[in-house]
């Protein structure tokens, strides 16, 4: 019997790991999928721009192969899903509050002590995000894709933005214990609800680019769904 090959799901936090590792192992049944947490946003570090990006995100994957004792033949793909954070959206949806103690996103604004940080901020993670959404191989010859959540994971499984990290945790349990049996209907809440973009890979991304998407309520993870 042939050994199953390795999905590699990179996401960026803990409770993201916890709301889709079990889930995705369910569709991805024919392999085996693992989820790994790069503990935030590999697109925005500091130190991270478009001369570099595939380079950090080759890194991830190589140190967790090597950790497992994997080496890339072991690889079916890698599968990236990135937050938008808003970051295609025009300078004028970024406002300045110096009453808020953080950051804090809506489908149509960004509210923020310091706006030019976001404008600098979302600079940079756009561009590497194109960078990344273009790159159809990563580490020599595995297949890579990356995927949207938007504005976060937390906005598209569970309508929800802003959530503490209890609440992100929280959820994130919920809502795999709610999917854990029912594979169908994950699949059809990812696929078939008002917030799935569908159509082909590059026009997905298209979409997510243009006026606000990038911080309203969008997913083309259904995308990397196996065809039945």
């Amino acid at each position: 019997m042939a050994r199953k090959k390795i999905v590699f799901i990179i996401v960026e936090g803990p409770s993201d790991q916890d709301a889709l590792e079990l889930l995705l192992n369910n569709i991805f049944d024919s392999n085996r999928v693992f989820v790994h947490v790069t503990y935030g946003d590999i697109t925005s570090r500091t130190g991270n721009n478009t001369s570099n990006i595939l380079k950090k995100v080759t890194e991830e994957i190589i140190g967790y192969a090597r950790n497992n004792h994997f080496d890339k033949v072991h690889f079916q793909q890698v599968i990236h899903i990135i937050d938008m954070d808003g970051a295609y959206v025009s300078e004028d949806c970024i406002i300045e509050d110096k009453t808020v103690e953080k950051t804090i996103y809506s489908p149509d604004s960004i509210k923020t002590r310091n706006k030019q940080s976001i404008i600098e901020r979302n600079l940079v993670k756009s561009k590497n995000i194109d960078k990344l959404s273009e790159t159809p191989v990563i580490w020599g010859e595995i297949p890579y894709s990356a995927y949207y959540m938007s504005c976060n994971l937390d906005h598209v499984l569970y309508n929800k933005l802003n959530s503490t990290d209890e609440e992100k945790e929280n959820d994130s349990y919920r809502f795999a214990r709610k999917y854990k049996s029912d594979t169908e209907g994950f699949k059809e809440f990812i696929s078939e609800s008002d917030f799935s973009v569908g159509g082909d890979y590059l026009s997905s991304w298209k979409y997510i680019k243009e006026d606000k998407h990038s911080l309203e309520r969008h997913t083309n993870l259904s995308l990397c769904f196996p065809k039945e």
